[in-house]
């Protein structure tokens, strides 16, 4: 598995993906969070706390995790180079995670500056250091599993095509209506839409964020995670 997460991060950086994704995550985050006039400006919002970068942040991943997994799979099966890949002293599932966790390494390293973010708001605080510290770590922690939820869905969808655009188009599609879709469903149907809502990644997300680590939550990110995971080895192994 090592090899594996080797081989594909280092692919990664072989070619111009990380660094668009690192930049595009730290330039959209920058602009829309310090530098833009609107409603997600930190400086406009009158008090000292990263709700607007926790808000914006699976949006943007929502469309970024797919674009650096698209080719996980897909790329193997249209240059033919899934059979060697079979061949060697690897099961399914050292395939699969190895190219998970160098995706979900990735996404970590581009998360990892933003940190500077909450020394910002540490230190605007009136007085300093009067931020949430609570509801900042386990908000952190929500988009990590949210991150491990979408790549697995991008992992998957890898394997549905040859073609990395349409690889890319499915998980973006899936994640939306995985992240946005039942939340949508449900508030239209009243009371009786609460259970459909507990089906939706941004309901435990935004459980997670509020700085209460709930084991239920932290089950659903596992289960859904290791359920696409799981047919994503499935789908490797009909191949």
């Amino acid at each position: 598995m090592l090899a594996i997460l080797k081989k594909e991060f280092n692919s990664f950086f072989s070619s111009p993906i990380a660094y668009l994704v690192i930049g595009v995550f730290l330039l959209v985050n920058g602009l829309f969070l310090w530098v833009f006039n609107d409603n997600l400006n930190i400086l406009n919002a009158g008090f000292a706390d990263l709700n607007s970068f926790f808000y914006l942040a699976p949006w943007l991943l929502l469309f970024l995790i797919p674009a650096i997994t698209m080719k996980s799979f897909a790329d193997e099966f249209s240059n033919g180079t899934i059979e060697i890949l079979k061949t060697r002293p690897l099961t399914d599932w050292q395939i699969v995670l190895g190219k998970f966790f160098a995706s979900l390494l990735l996404v970590s390293i581009a998360l990892i500056p933003t940190i500077t973010y909450v020394y910002t708001i540490h230190n605007l605080g009136k007085p300093i250091g009067n931020i949430d510290m609570g509801s900042t770590l386990g908000s952190y922690i929500g988009i990590f599993f949210l991150a491990a939820t979408y790549t697995s869905i991008g992992l998957f969808t890898s394997t549905l095509s040859k073609n990395q655009i349409v690889a890319f188009i499915i998980s973006v599609f899936i994640t939306f209506i995985l992240f946005f879709g039942f939340e949508s469903i449900s508030s239209s149907l009243g009371k009786s839409g609460y259970t459909l809502q507990q089906f939706g990644i941004n309901e435990h997300y935004k459980s997670i964020s509020r700085g209460v680590i709930d084991t239920r939550d932290i089950i659903y990110f596992i289960c859904v995670t290791f359920f696409f995971l799981f047919i994503t080895k499935q789908q490797l192994k009909n191949e």
